[in-house]
Parts: C-alpha cells; sequence; structure tokens
C-alpha cells in the first residue's frame, strides 16, 4: 500500500494511496454475523462488488456479538495490513484501543450502524431516535393509550439503546400504560433469550398482557413465536428493521405484529463500497467525497396501511 497523503477529517484517519484500480484487501468486521442485519448489509456489498466488477479481497470475522471478541477481531485486522476495515453493528466504545491501533497504522475505518467515534472515516445508518418516535407512539396510540406492555431492550448497541432511550422518553405522556417488566436481551444470544424470556412473562401474565415493544425485527418474532404458542393472539407488537419476513408479518391481515420500520440495510452496504472505491482506491480526500461523518439514510415506518408497498 502506497500511502502518498496521511491527514485527519474530524478526528478520523483518512489514507489517501497511489496508484489506480486494485485488488485491495478488505476486513469486515461483524459483531454478529447471524443478524438479519449484518447480513443484509454483507448482501448489498457483495452485490454492489459483483455489479462493479471489483476484484477485492475480503475476509469477514464474527464476533458472535462480543464486544471483547469484536475489539481482538479490530486488532487482528490491523495486524494483517488491510487495506480497509468495515465494522457493522458494533458498539464503537468497546474498541477505541483497536481502532486506536489501525488508525495509526493507517488503515481508513468505515463503520455501518455502529455509532461514529475519532478514528473512523464515517458511520452509515439510519436516525434511531427517529425511527423509535415514529413507531413507539404508533404502538401507543393503537393500543388507545392504555393497557399493559412488555418493554424488551437491549443497550449494549447504540442504535436499540437510542430507539429504547426514546421509547422511555415517550411513554411519560401514556400514563395509561403500565410496563409489566422491562428485560434487557443479551445480544450474545438474542433469539434464544427473547424466547425463553417471553415463555416466563407469559406464564405470570397470560392474557393480560396487550403489547410487546422489541428494539428489533427478530425478538419482536420471537415474541410472536411464544405468545402464538400459548394460544395469545390479541396482543400488539412492534419491531424495527423492516426484514422481508417482518414486513411479510406485518402484512397478515390477522397478525399481531402492527409495525416495523424499513431500514435501507443492502443500501448501506453499497454506500460503503462506493466510499472505499472514491477514498482508498481512488485517492479523493475523504471531506470531498463524505459532507459529514455520520450519514443517516431514510427509514420510513411501516404498517398494515402501506407494508404493501415494502414487500
Amino acid at each position: 500500500m502506497n500511502v502518498i497523503f496521511k491527514g485527519t477529517l474530524a478526528g478520523a484517519v483518512v489514507v489517501t494511496l497511489s496508484g489506480g484500480a486494485m485488488a485491495m484487501d478488505i476486513a469486515w468486521v461483524h459483531s454478529n454475523a447471524a443478524a438479519q442485519s449484518e447480513q443484509r448489509v454483507k448482501a448489498g456489498f457483495e452485490a454492489w462488488l459483483a455489479d462493479s466488477g471489483k476484484d477485492w479481497n475480503v475476509s469477514f470475522l464474527d464476533s458472535g456479538g462480543s464486544g471483547e471478541a469484536t475489539a481482538s477481531n479490530l486488532q487482528d485486522a490491523a495486524s494483517r495490513g488491510v487495506d480497509a476495515i468495515i465494522i457493522t453493528m458494533s458498539d464503537l466504545r468497546a474498541s477505541r484501543a483497536a481502532i486506536t491501533a489501525a488508525a495509526d497504522a493507517g488503515i481508513p475505518i468505515f463503520s455501518v450502524d455502529s455509532g461514529y467515534i475519532d478514528g473512523v472515516v464515517v458511520d452509515v445508518t439510519t436516525n434511531n431516535w427517529a425511527m423509535s418516535a415514529d413507531v413507539s407512539p404508533y404502538l401507543l396510540d393503537q393500543m388507545g393509550g392504555e393497557g399493559n406492555l412488555i418493554f424488551l431492550r437491549m443497550a449494549e448497541h447504540h442504535g436499540t439503546r437510542k430507539r429504547g432511550d426514546v421509547m422511555e422518553d415517550v411513554l411519560q405522556e401514556y400514563q395509561g400504560v403500565e410496563v409489566l417488566v422491562e428485560h434487557n436481551i443479551d445480544y450474545t444470544a438474542f433469539f434464544e433469550d427473547t424466547t425463553s424470556r417471553m415463555q416466563d412473562y407469559v406464564a405470570r401474565f397470560g392474557t393480560d398482557i396487550d403489547a410487546v415493544w422489541a428494539p428489533w425485527d427478530e425478538p419482536a418474532q420471537a415474541a410472536i413465536n411464544v405468545m402464538q404458542a400459548a394460544g395469545l393472539t390479541d396482543v400488539k407488537v412492534i419491531g424495527i428493521d423492516g426484514h422481508p419476513q417482518a414486513v411479510a408479518e406485518v402484512c397478515k391481515p390477522d397478525s399481531m405484529m402492527i409495525a416495523t420500520v424499513s431500514q435501507p440495510f443492502e443500501g448501506m452496504g453499497a454506500q460503503i463500497g462506493d466510499w472505499i472505491t472514491a477514498i482508498v482506491e481512488n485517492g479523493t480526500p475523504a471531506e470531498d467525497v463524505i459532507p459529514a461523518t455520520t450519514i443517516y439514510m431514510d427509514a420510513p415506518l411501516v404498517t398494515k396501511q402501506n407494508c404493501q408497498d415494502f414487500m
């Protein structure tokens, strides 16, 4: 890698390379490769690679939902001297030392839905506060502003943490809604953890459960599965992400899933490819390519009224 310029953009290391197209080495660090959101970002990136004809060598490192493993994988990628690192759906605060090491080595880091910190060129995401501000009042309004709620959260990822914080604020204006129980999902086994917790809640609360707020689609589906198995069918459930299965569930007239939010994960993957091409491969200064260190993409609310538009 022939570095001809090294500078900073709002604390992020920016590296410009000499030469034209090359078979670059890219390291992709997954927070949890089992998450459908990460799979969709990867699929979008791989489709972009195929369409653009890039001959890049991409290695994928799965951290299994562990912040410690994420930091270790980042350190591994930096030690191999790759041309760029992509990191998805991580809490970067737990990896500051590894990010600093990669930046000091002149390796640009591009993150997806991980929150911006110094040492990263850019984070592409959606506005998690806005998504929750759309779907949370929608759920509470559909409850008629009263009833009993299961509140599932996940504080270890910046996006789900922000969604839960907004829901907590919104709940203050809905005094007729009681939170029966609040649980922080174990991300290392999120589907299994949600399933076991919901089995407990169904046994404890039964038909007193009127709604379930889930921080993303897969826990929402796990909750629905448990309630259906127990014969509960009159519960309102929301998720966030807009995965195809979730949109299909929303579109079922008799489904408990009443809403999700459609995130453009494939578009995020393609956008990262464009940025790496411009900044790393073509040597364009990052400030000429990216207008800010955090880029937000649109994510519309999906309900039973408009879900066909997202199928």
